[in-house]
């Protein structure tokens, strides 16, 4: 996955923007980045795991880009958070939408919001190994709900 981030922030040069400029952005203007990024990723694992086509892999891609999926996602990394991280959550969680999903509850919205706003943050401020990390505990509580079944 280090990979991608090589090749995003070779296309896509943050540098200009300083810590300071990156936190005080909008928490949607995380979570809008946050988005793309984590698609990604998703897409980029799916793909990787060499099951079906193209089909299949949209389904699979689909089923982690839920918000229900997302808000578990983020309670279950939670304890795996720095401070620093979980004031990030929280002010993603926080920050006021206008809309939410047909498919979603407020509070699973907030919670994918503030998991999107995370992920947008962190690769925002160029921490691309953490978010390498954070999307490898994400793949691995997936693979682990998929064994519970």
């Amino acid at each position: 996955m280090d990979d991608i981030n090589n090749v995003i922030s070779g296309v896509f040069d943050f540098s200009n923007l300083s810590d300071m400029e990156v936190r005080v952005l909008n928490p949607l203007e995380w979570a809008y980045i946050g988005d793309a990024v984590y698609e990604l990723y998703v897409r980029s694992h799916t793909l990787s795991l060499k099951k079906g086509g193209i089909h299949e892999h949209h389904i699979e891609s689909v089923k982690f880009a839920k918000a229900k999926s997302q808000a578990k996602m983020l309670i279950s990394i939670m304890p795996s958070l720095s401070s620093e991280e979980q004031d990030i959550v929280r002010r993603g969680r926080n920050t006021k939408t206008t809309h939410i999903p047909k498919n979603a509850g407020v509070l699973e919205y907030r919670r994918a919001t503030a998991f999107e706003a995370l992920i947008g943050y962190l690769y925002l401020s160029r921490k691309y190994s953490r978010v390498s990390e954070i999307m490898k505990m994400v793949f691995e509580i997936d693979e682990q709900e998929h064994q519970k079944i």
